[in-house]
């Protein structure tokens, strides 16, 4: 006899229903003992990632290292790696650090070999003049019977990791502050989840007071200005800051397997941002950031007027008004969408609501490190993308040469006399005068995209 269709439809509701509620006390019965499995081949149980601040220094250093440098950290409990742009030394072992934070000493046993090593812990190794004003370190592993000066007693004791890295480099720009010192530092450090001590070499006053909110929101501990003389030890130490690449974040090279996303969350935090998505923005408000001295918008007030006539609500934002990040960030994430002329305060798009657009106004040869440097690291951060690419007449450079010269019509045959000349001629000699009709096609579109937004279509 055949089942009836209705009580076969029961039937397998009661199934599914039955087999949800078998998933569910399994999933709470074993969880504890649930292992996590990390692109570093590396297994703990999730619940101690999560809360246990008792980790070992050794797993959670161990996490920082790849490949051949595992197998030397794991025979002698220190490593380094060295790539384009960082260079960053894992040591396992006490460490004493001392001579205005720039020696880390490691004692070894006499049957060891004594190694010297200079590191200068900055993300732009590639970098000759960033590279020129930054401290190096010294490390040196030395037998304390050796035939030299043993270092000086600790001062302060500590028993969480040490991180060394220079505030110097590019400090000063906000793009670069971000890209080779926030950034890294979050790659590094973040796993330890708030266990571990910074040792800021070149210290900056300014620059530990811009990012505070950052670096104790990585770290429970103040940070080590170690201009006082005194010698502080540690368990273990990380001499450098990992590097990905422009305002980015490799997901699989990253312990924890942190993004983008996280990194975002992880500002919303530190800054208390209250914004999530651009659609909480009940109208429009769009920043545009004014320039001063150089990449200047000449008709900027016409601009602004054709902005508000396509129906935004515009906030001007002058240099000044950024120097303040705290409050800063939330200026930046109330609004929908930021508009600028390439430059370093594009940066801040890192702290506009998921769903908000950035319109980067391109000027003559800046077109790879346009996309490059702010163009493609939007879409990671679930940031939307416009670019406005200025036609030759809209330049200042077009006055300037005329429109024959090759300044104007072939930029690579001075870009490629090198950076410096690139600079004098493009970065620092280069306003724009924008069509504004021209111009308003593209805040028409970022209008369109913003009405048709949604927290479901990123």
């Amino acid at each position: 006899m055949k089942e009836p269709p209705r009580l076969r439809l029961l039937n397998c509701a009661t199934l599914a229903i039955c087999s949800m509620l078998f998933f569910l006390v399994y999933a709470t019965l074993f969880q504890s003992n649930d292992t996590v499995f990390d692109s570093w081949g590396y297994s703990l149980p999730k619940s101690r990632i999560d809360v246990d601040a008792d980790v070992p220094q050794e797993f959670l250093l161990r996490r920082l290292v790849r490949g051949d440098d595992r197998v030397e950290f794991d025979s002698s409990g220190f490593s380094c790696h060295v790539d384009v742009h960082s260079e960053v030394c894992i040591e396992n072992k006490p460490v004493r650090i001392y001579n205005k934070g720039l020696t880390v000493h490691v004692p070894i046993d006499h049957h060891q070999p004594q190694v010297k090593r200079i590191v200068k812990p900055y993300a732009r190794q590639q970098d000759e003049t960033a590279m020129r004003v930054v401290s190096p370190v010294q490390i040196l592993h030395v037998n304390n019977n050796a035939a030299i000066d043993p270092p000086p007693a600790c001062n302060f004791t500590h028993n969480v990791t040490a991180v060394v890295f220079s505030s110097r480099g590019f400090a000063g720009n906000v793009f670069h502050e971000f890209n080779e010192i926030i950034i890294p530092l979050f790659i590094t450090t973040r796993h330890f989840r708030s266990r571990v001590m910074f040792l800021i070499t070149d210290y900056q006053h300014w620059w530990v007071q811009k990012y505070k909110r950052v670096l104790s929101h990585l770290s429970d501990y103040d940070v080590i200005n170690p201009d006082d003389g005194s010698v502080h030890c540690f368990p273990g130490a990380v001499i450098g800051l990992k590097y990905h690449d422009h305002l980015a974040l490799n997901i699989t090279d990253i312990p924890g397997g942190y993004s983008m996303f996280d990194f975002r969350q992880f500002l919303k935090q530190s800054y208390n941002l209250k914004t999530n998505h651009v659609s909480e923005i009940r109208k429009p408000v769009l920043m545009l950031i004014s320039r001063r001295n150089t990449r200047r918008f000449l008709n900027e007030d016409e601009i602004v007027e054709m902005m508000e006539g396509v129906g935004f609500q515009v906030t001007t934002v002058e240099p000044e008004r950024t120097s303040n990040l705290d409050e800063f960030a939330e200026v930046v994430n109330s609004c929908s969408v930021m508009v600028g002329a390439h430059g370093a305060g594009l940066t801040n798009e890192i702290f506009l609501p998921n769903g908000a657009l950035m319109v980067q106004v391109v000027g003559l040869a800046h077109d790879w490190v346009a996309t490059n440097l702010y163009g493609a690291p939007g879409k990671p951060m679930g940031v939307r993308y416009l670019e406005y690419k200025i036609e030759p007449e809209e330049s200042s450079l077009f006055d300037s040469y005329g429109k024959d010269h090759p300044v104007v019509t072939d930029p690579e045959s001075v870009t490629s006399k090198g950076y410096y000349e690139y600079r004098k001629v493009y970065v620092d000699g280069q306003d724009f005068k924008i069509k504004i009709e021209r111009f308003k096609k593209t805040l028409v579109e970022a209008m369109q995209i913003l009405q048709t937004s949604s927290p479901f279509n990123l």
